[in-house]
């Protein structure tokens, strides 16, 4: 679905056809350049890779760069109400979480754009939905506990660059372990006895 939301958005002819597209990146020196876009290449066929083409200048790849980076507006015109999260796993377990969030989508009839940074098994699960329709936004809640635990249970974190929150805090014990929780309670109580910093925010 992200792969036809953005070119709809961007037309930069991306294929629609797939259920992943990778973009790839390197930069240097030319002939350094050249050989790692070979072993790239080479590695994404050997991997089973359905196509692979690279941009013919360096136009094409700002314009396929831009087009990555204009993922979530182009999910964002679909539905009323989008959710972008963000979740970690080991690289090794990015396929499976890929496959378990579109797995999840179906499950609760839902719409879950997905991009992320493969590089660092960033991933930004795109909720499409409609905060006025309760009943759907209550599957988005339960698909959202499923996609965490997953997360967790596959070695990952709730948050790679996005932060916590009071969106995440019901899962912050489950990622952080009893111990840690209370750590973490400690030091804050620690530093700020008087609660005057976020008050009634995390730890409250």
């Amino acid at each position: 679905m992200t792969a036809g939301c953005v070119e709809d958005y961007a037309h930069v002819g991306l294929p629609t056809d797939c259920d992943a597209v990778l973009l790839m990146e390197t930069d240097g020196h030319p002939s350094a350049v050249a050989d790692e876009a070979a072993r790239m290449e080479a590695i994404a066929r050997e991997h089973r890779a359905r196509d692979v083409r690279a941009a013919r200048d360096e136009a094409e790849g700002q314009q396929l760069a831009a087009a990555r980076r204009n993922a979530f507006a182009a999910l964002a015109r679909r539905r009323p109400t989008t959710i972008l999260e963000d979740v970690t796993v080991p690289r090794s377990e990015l396929a499976t979480m890929v496959r378990f969030i579109a797995d999840t989508a179906a499950s609760f009839n839902l719409q879950i754009g997905t991009f992320g940074h493969m590089g660092d098994g960033n991933l930004h699960p795109t909720f499409l939905t409609d905060e006025r329709d309760h009943a759907e936004m209550d599957r988005v809640h339960h698909a959202l506990d499923a996609i965490f635990r997953r997360t967790i249970a596959l070695g990952g974190t709730i948050t790679g660059e996005h932060g916590v929150g009071l969106a995440k805090k019901p899962w912050l014990r489950l990622q952080t372990g009893d111990a840690s929780f209370e750590l973490m309670r400690q030091v804050k109580s620690a530093l700020d006895p008087n609660g005057l910093l976020n008050p009634g925010k995390i730890f409250d």
